[in-house]
């Protein structure tokens, strides 16, 4: 497998762990909420994650941080990960994608 095909496998592997991570608050997991800004699959099986919350003052930030790190650790190919939690833009409903609108009833 060559270098691109490795870092695309690794990419849906990220995308599959964060879909197993659910907001407490809201029954849906992180990554149909849109709350996943960016995943950047680096040489080295290294992986980052810019991600958001659905508000400023989400009580369980620090856990939910923590679980994605966590669930991406756990993926054999990852070397390393980071999670950086941003404010801009400014999560909204419009970020959900369609399956979490339907779950949702939106």
């Amino acid at each position: 497998m060559d270098e691109d095909a490795e870092r695309e496998a690794l990419y849906q592997k990220a995308v599959d762990a964060m879909r197993s991570v659910k907001d407490p608050e809201i029954p849906v997991n992180i990554y149909d909420l849109g709350l996943i800004y960016e995943i950047d699959v680096q040489p080295f099986g290294v992986v980052g994650v810019r991600m958001t919350l659905t508000a400023p003052a989400c009580p369980v930030a620090d856990s939910i941080v923590a679980e994605v790190q966590d669930k991406l650790n756990a993926i054999p190919e990852v070397s390393g990960a980071y999670v950086e939690l941003v404010w801009e833009p400014a999560w909204t409903k419009e970020r959900m994608s369609e399956e979490a609108r339907l779950e949702l009833n939106l």
